[in-house]
């Protein structure tokens, strides 16, 4: 989310990527905050995300079979998440001083911001739904998920997503002030990004919430129901991965909501904090969501202890890794 001082001294002109709703605010405070505190928040969330994902697609690469359903979409999780990651030193810079990297990388900047965002969240609902058939319905979920089906339905979420990533090569622009410089902004109508902030909020926040709710209810009661060995501690770990996306991105949602109701003439300041706190906690989020989703499982924290031990030895008397991992990393 793009933010840029006004032409003012005094007043703060927000540019939200992605509402563009404009509110002036005579406080220096909140340009300070902006430029002081989110720049170094981007490199430490780039480097992060850059880590994070790096170990799940060394671990997938070294420990399992890249061509699995559910590997498939996890590797195409990690491709969202990293495309979303690398738009972040950009954006710092936008912050430090001013956007000096001209109209096309505005666009393109803010079009892969979008392209991460949005497809992060719909392979998240995508492995959420694969789960739920795994689990509740394998029957016939052993006979139809293949590879072949993981790669199609891989192809229609990144379709989707590019289809919904369009507005930045449309309406975005690089416009100059006498205070700030250069400045990568939304030159869209209100209607438009009305319309945007709505289709934001229905397909990527609430039906995907609406579907990691039901998948795991249904999950556990089916896990309850089997009296499967260390059931509790699957249990637990759903509650988590449906807790922690409700818990990261909701509060972004509401405050776009808030925001977009109130009187455009009038400024909240501490709404605007609101803002920019909520959407960075959703931008964490969404860059390490590929490591909290896999290192919660058991099989995987096994394959980060394999990757430790072989690259330091002398760990191996004080982590214990399993017997399968060694053999998968001796013959990878």
């Amino acid at each position: 989310m793009m933010e840029t001082p006004n032409t003012t001294p005094d007043v703060y002109e927000d540019y939200s990527l992605m509402t563009g709703r404009t509110v002036q605010c005579n406080t220096i405070a909140i340009n300070n905050f902006c430029q002081h505190f989110l720049p170094p928040f981007y490199y430490v969330i780039f480097i992060a995300s850059v880590l994070g994902n790096g170990v799940v697609l060394l671990v997938l690469y070294k420990f399992e079979k890249l061509n699995t359903v559910t590997n498939i979409f996890l590797m195409n999780l990690v491709a969202s998440n990293l495309i979303f990651t690398l738009t972040l030193p950009f954006q710092a810079v936008h912050h430090s001083d001013q956007w000096i990297f001209g109209e096309a990388l505005c666009k393109l900047v803010t079009g892969a911001d979008y392209l991460g965002f949005y497809s992060s969240i719909l392979f998240l609902t995508l492995m959420t739904f694969d789960r739920y058939l795994a689990v509740v319905h394998c029957v016939v979920a052993n006979k139809r998920r293949r590879s072949c089906y993981a790669v199609v339905l891989s192809a229609v979420v990144w379709i989707i997503s590019v289809l919904a990533s369009l507005q930045p090569f449309i309406h975005f622009t690089v416009e100059e002030y006498p205070m700030e410089g250069l400045v990568c902004e939304d030159s869209s109508d209100a209607q438009w990004r009305v319309f945007s902030l709505y289709k934001q909020l229905v397909l990527f926040f609430i039906l995907p919430l609406t579907v990691f709710v039901y998948c795991y209810f249904r999950i556990t009661l089916t896990v309850l129901a089997m009296r499967m060995v260390g059931k509790h501690r699957t249990v637990w770990l759903i509650f988590i991965i449906v807790l922690m996306f409700f818990a990261f991105w909701s509060p972004y949602n509401i405050i776009m909501m808030i925001n977009e109701n109130q009187d455009p003439r009038q400024c909240n300041s501490s709404l605007l904090y609101a803002q920019y706190v909520t959407s960075n906690i959703a931008r964490l989020y969404f860059c390490i969501n590929p490591v909290l989703y896999t290192f919660l499982g058991r099989k995987f924290q096994n394959h980060v202890r394999g990757v430790l031990v072989s690259q330091v030895p002398c760990l191996s008397d004080r982590i214990s890794v399993s017997a399968s991992s060694r053999t998968l990393q001796k013959t990878g």
